[in-house]
């Protein structure tokens, strides 16, 4: 395989030294390299993935795409395939920060609203002491909890919430709760699997932020964003693939038979009949505006008048006819 150009390394650099960027972004940087827009060239965009990807899988990394599911919006990262001591050690936050932010991960997933998001009071009353058992695999009592953990205060976690939404581990969503944020959606994919976190059947992906079936007997979760994909097409049926139950449609969607009011395709746009009417009654204004203006005339130039006045409405009629007609009436005067 030949080795990587300057440009899969530039993409790589944007990726590591930006953190994950937005499909438009990454797109952009992409154009700019290769002077291709991924847009109308996406063979070529998905060579160039998957050469850098087949070279990431030497070092245990993948170059991955997801979807922010507050948004719907695509995102690109670069994240690490390989969970072992040493890659837990390259982390800037220390032993009791990580603990906040598994409280606060397992708050979230286990929303019952199916929100994908709590709000700000109750990340800050989130509890360290359930972590103990996942950060040093023991059951300590109270008393035996570690230092860094029992004085972890409101401020330090106020601070802490505030790093990993900078970080993109959280986010605010559109409501202004706390929410995942798109490095999470990137690297947890397999920790969500392993959690038995519920996911979407369209895409198969854990459902944080996701719609359940109105039927409360069924399980199913489909995104909102996949949602809008499955039932876009007109008259589809609505039924949960679970249950068979009519799935209620979203806030602000359009009705597919809304659609039946407007004009076949092969049906003559109004605009252009309008637009000839109006070249016609220009030629109509003009012609008696000349007449007025003239006065007393002779009976031949009065005939001349109506015989100009004849030609120019015939000329405009032409001129709003198909363009298929056109010559046969052009031959048609000629003969004449």
């Amino acid at each position: 395989m030949a080795p990587l150009s300057w440009r899969h390394h530039t993409l790589l650099q944007a990726l590591l030294s930006r953190g994950p960027l937005s499909e438009r972004d990454f797109h952009a940087v992409f154009a700019a390299v290769s002077g291709k827009n991924p847009a109308t060239h996406q063979q070529l965009f998905n060579e160039n993935l998957l050469k850098l990807n087949k070279e990431l899988a030497f070092l245990q990394f993948e170059l991955r795409a997801c979807i922010n599911q507050y948004d719907g919006t695509v995102y690109y990262g670069v994240v690490n395939n390989i969970a072992d001591e040493e890659s837990k050690l390259g982390t800037k936050y220390s032993v009791p920060q990580i603990a906040f932010y598994k409280g606060l991960l397992e708050a979230i997933v286990q929303e019952a609203g199916n929100d994908g998001s709590i709000t700000n009071i109750d990340a800050l009353n989130v509890r360290l002491e359930n972590q103990v058992v996942i950060i040093d695999g023991s059951q300590d009592s109270q008393s035996r909890l570690p230092t860094s953990i029992k004085n972890f205060s409101m401020s330090q976690k106020e601070k802490t919430l505030n790093e990993l939404i900078r970080d993109c581990w959280l986010s605010y969503t559109s409501t202004g709760k706390i929410g995942l944020g798109i490095r999470s959606f990137l690297d947890l994919r397999s920790w969500f699997r392993g959690n038995d976190i519920p996911s979407c059947v369209v895409c198969n992906e854990a459902c944080i932020k996701a719609s359940s079936c109105p039927n409360e007997g069924c399980n199913v979760r489909i995104h909102e964003y996949c949602l809008k994909k499955k039932f876009s097409v007109r008259k589809a049926s609505r039924a949960c693939p679970g249950c068979g139950t009519e799935w209620p449609r979203q806030e602000g969607e359009v009705n597919g038979d809304d659609d039946a009011n407007e004009p076949d395709e092969d049906q003559a746009p109004p605009a252009n009949r309008s637009s000839s009417r109006k070249r016609r009654r220009g030629v109509k204004a003009e012609l008696v505006e000349e007449n007025e203006n003239a006065g007393p005339s002779t009976t031949t130039h009065r005939r001349s008048l109506r015989s100009a006045k004849a030609e120019a409405v015939e000329a405009a009629q032409e001129a709003s006819s198909a363009g298929a007609s056109q010559p046969t009436r052009t031959s048609k005067r000629r003969k004449k």
